[in-house]
């Protein structure tokens, strides 16, 4: 006899729970599960079913990649049958994905189009994407082309990037005009012209890859020349040193010239009421009098003139006569 879980003593009693065992139930019977079926079911999970295959290759072969040659003279032979539109959308595709400006000879190598049909196609594009037309702007940088935003909403996608606009300090700008002007130039010609050290400015530019080394001067001690980068063109958004406003220029405007324009030059007068004065019926009549009146003022501004110089011809006469010849008592001296 034994004892069930209500405490009760009986032969149909259950068995305790922790001597059930594997194949009964709680009731005594045979269990209807077998032990693979319990265990499956209290079990942990069974393995992810791809844990133990093993993956396979599914990127192409890199040996069964075309020859570069053969695919660039097929894009040749394929590109001289573009249209000037497609060439135009092929560009810009081309240098909206670039990272720096790209060259004509870059881009010829990009595409296999021809030279002179990228010139064009270039200058037409310079004129369709240019400032205040397009949001991008295709400019001609550092040797190259290359899409870049809208000067106008630069502070739209500087709020949107979260960057702060790059400036270089007064100290940094005098160092690097004095560099981009005379370059190839050494420290102490540069420390000659500015009147101070120039070592820590010029470290910060050669950091930012403004300057660089050019190599050393053939003279006693060999001292370092530098010069501007394509990354300093790229920063000013130049072309070349060509690019760069003459020092003629500077001079021509004086120090007590650029005073007076900033101290003299004022704000052009707002036409505020221009449109309502002339849509006014009697600011013609006005205007035809005022005209009416400066002309017969005009007139007897005249007549006064002819009078004053009348006047003056009959005074010049009157005082340019010969004076009568003088008389003594012998009579008049011979000439």
């Amino acid at each position: 006899m034994t004892t069930g879980r209500n405490g009760r003593k009986g032969k149909n009693a259950a068995p305790p729970v922790e001597e059930v065992e594997a194949g009964e139930v709680a009731s005594g019977g045979p269990s209807p599960f077998s032990e693979e079926e319990i265990a499956a079911v209290t079990g942990p999970g069974p393995a992810d079913e791809l844990d133990e295959v093993e993956a396979v290759a599914i990127e192409e072969d890199a040996d069964a990649v075309p020859d570069l040659e053969t695919s660039f003279e097929k894009l040749v032979t394929k590109s001289r049958k573009l249209s000037p539109d497609r060439i135009r959308t092929v560009l810009e595709s081309v240098l909206f994905v670039a990272e720096r400006p790209l060259s004509v000879d870059e881009l010829y190598q990009a595409t296999g189009i021809d030279r002179e049909l990228i010139a064009e196609a270039l200058n037409q594009l310079s004129g369709i994407h240019r400032d205040g037309i397009s949001g991008i702007v295709l400019y001609e940088v550092a040797g190259g082309w290359q899409f870049r935003t809208d000067p106008h909403s630069g502070e739209y996608v500087r709020r949107y990037l979260r960057v702060k606009p790059q400036r270089l300090t007064r100290a940094a700008v005098e160092t690097l005009a004095i560099i981009a002007y005379r370059q190839p130039v050494t420290r102490p010609e540069l420390e000659d012209i500015r009147g101070v050290d120039c070592g820590a400015v010029l470290k910060a530019l050669m950091d930012r890859k403004l300057v660089k080394i050019l190599g050393k001067r053939e003279e006693v001690g060999r001292p370092i020349l530098y010069g501007t980068t394509r990354e300093f063109l790229e920063f000013f958004a130049l072309k070349d040193l060509s690019a760069l406003p003459t020092l003629r220029e500077f001079h021509e405007l004086t120090q007590e010239h650029r005073d007076i324009v900033e101290k003299e030059v004022r704000p052009a007068p707002p036409a505020a009421g221009t449109v309502e004065a002339l849509s006014d019926p009697g600011f013609t009549k006005r205007m035809e009098k005022s005209a009416a009146a400066s002309e017969a003022a005009l007139e007897e501004l005249e007549e006064a003139i002819e009078a004053a110089d009348r006047t003056t011809k009959v005074s010049s006469s009157v005082l340019d006569t010969p004076p009568p010849p003088e008389t003594g008592a012998e009579g008049p001296k011979p000439e």
